[in-house]
């Protein structure tokens, strides 16, 4: 899952991105209003939090842009104002979740992850595809009721690539989602973990993860 953090302070976003790259997501970083909503416009990815005091543009009306256009990623507003009225004008303008400054590392942690699920939530807690089941709810995966024993980033694939089983993802897609933008499009990152994926699905044959040469890889759904 990739993650959108709008913050000028930048000691504030340092920590908070940390944190978050910690817990196994891919963070990207803007300074100001303007640049936060262009990068979130991009639909690369799946949050964003969103401080409301920000150069060139504020949050409130960044959120309100977005929502205007119909762009749907989870948005939680932050903001060192706690007035009730504060929180009533951050929810109006769209945002799904509302945190005050200084706030504890852990409850934003557990927002993020509230909000990530949502959407799964609404169809299944479960994602599965043939014999694989992967379990957010658990955060595990198992292979024919077995627990494979996977890495954060190994997840992080495999959940992405089973929640688009059936279609074609490029490695960039991957990157983009699963990484930071500092791994370069050409890297062969992305090929070393399908081949650790495959090894823990015991996948000789292609029977999950199918490359599609040139392109990227597929979950079959059948």
């Amino acid at each position: 899952m990739r993650i959108l953090i709008v913050e000028d302070n930048e000691k504030l976003a340092k920590y908070t991105k940390q944190m978050l790259e910690e817990e196994g997501y891919a963070v990207d970083v803007a300074i100001d209003g303007e640049i936060g909503e262009r990068q979130a416009r991009n639909k690369n990815h799946d949050l964003v939090i969103l401080d409301i005091m920000l150069p060139k543009k504020d949050g409130v009306s960044v959120c309100k842009s977005l929502r205007k256009d119909n762009i749907n990623l989870p948005i939680i507003m932050i903001t060192a104002k706690g007035e009730i009225e504060d929180k009533i004008i951050g929810l109006d303008s769209g945002a799904d979740d509302y945190l005050v400054k200084p706030y504890d590392m852990n409850e934003l942690l557990a927002r993020v992850r509230a909000l990530l699920r949502r959407p799964q939530e609404r169809v299944l807690t479960k994602l599965v595809v043939k014999d694989i089941v992967l379990d957010n709810s658990k955060h595990i995966v198992t292979k024919k009721g077995v627990t494979i024993s996977l890495t954060l980033k190994e997840y992080a694939i495999l959940e992405y690539l089973m929640m688009n089983a059936g279609s074609v993802i490029t490695r960039e897609q991957l990157l983009e989602h699963c990484w930071d933008f500092a791994y370069s499009a050409f890297s062969n990152i992305t090929d070393v973990y399908i081949k650790q994926l495959r090894k823990k699905l015991k996948d000789t044959n292609e029977k999950y993860i199918q490359t599609i040469r040139g392109v990227g890889y597929t979950f079959k759904s059948k």
